[in-house]
């Protein structure tokens, strides 16, 4: 039983991450039905800031905050400045904009700060540890899992207690009838890019202690978190955070007792499994077309 807790902690503390990867995903496709690829490579970026800002001794949680917020100001720009002239493409051409714009950030990033590997500053140590009865939990570990709940907290406060995320809410659920209430939806979507992007940044900068940080190092979370959204349901933000933490803890279970090195494939086949017994996710809403 100690070890399956052991494996248990490690699966939480990843599907933390996963979890916020994946609700940035969901943010977006709710309100513009647009999966970005080019989540992941912001969310990097956003991390590269972070590492350059602390290289030049700012305090970390400056460096973090200016990380997220730079994040946040370029998901937000890219809806003003390239999805929003180009209204009339179709919802493939949005995505392979997404696309397009991952390639420069990952061009960009290259040519900045190289393709080699950089160690990311944390005051987290990986070797403090604290007990939790018989099971041994890391300080960065502890520090993961508890970041990633308050970050999702925060965002249900903003989403559910809060105007803009009623405007929000009520954006995703019918642009044309916000419009005519007046609520700026063109502003909300921005905000939501940005929303999602910071979120994405911060699974970044919480990751980048643990790996080495270089331009290609959120391309599995990403894959992970894209998973997760589909597994919890990619129209709900509940199961977007269901899907990470169970994506989580089954790859630390599944490498523990099975196999490491066919912890990755794991998450492709319980998305099989799942679409086969329920296409719209656990947590999802079925979807009805009229005719």
């Amino acid at each position: 039983m100690t070890q399956l807790g052991q494996y248990l902690v490690g699966g939480l503390a990843t599907g933390s991450l996963y979890a916020l990867v994946a609700l940035g995903i969901v943010l977006l496709y709710r309100s513009s039905r647009v999966l970005n690829f080019a989540h992941g490579d912001v969310a990097t970026l956003a991390t590269f800031v972070a590492f350059t800002l602390l290289g030049r001794a700012v305090p970390f949680s400056i460096a973090v905050t200016a990380s997220l917020a730079a994040a946040a100001v370029l998901g937000a720009a890219f809806f003003f400045l390239i999805l929003r002239p180009a209204k009339e493409a179709t919802l493939l051409g949005k995505i392979v904009m997404t696309l397009g714009l991952a390639l420069v950030l990952s061009g960009v990033m290259q040519l900045v700060w190289g393709a080699d590997e950089h160690v990311f500053p944390s005051p987290l140590s990986d070797t403090r540890v604290y007990k939790l009865g018989q099971v041994v939990v890391s300080q960065m570990s502890l520090g993961t899992i508890v970041s990633g709940l308050v970050l999702m907290g925060i965002l249900y406060v903003l989403i559910q207690r809060t105007k803009v995320g009623l405007a929000m809410r009520a954006v995703a659920q019918n642009t044309v009838a916000a419009q005519a209430l007046g609520i700026p939806a063109r502003r909300i979507y921005a905000l939501t890019w940005g929303l999602a992007s910071a979120l994405g940044g911060a699974a970044g900068v919480l990751l980048a202690p643990v790996v080495y940080l270089d331009p290609f190092m959120m391309l599995d979370p990403f894959l992970k978190g894209f998973a997760a959204a589909v597994l919890g349901g990619i129209d709900s933000l509940p199961g977007a955070v269901l899907g990470g933490f169970l994506l989580g803890v089954a790859e630390s279970v599944f490498a523990g007792y099975v196999s490491f090195k066919f912890k990755t494939t794991l998450a492709f086949g319980i998305i099989i499994l799942v679409l086969m017994i329920r296409p719209e996710g656990v947590l999802g809403r079925e979807y009805h077309r009229r005719v």
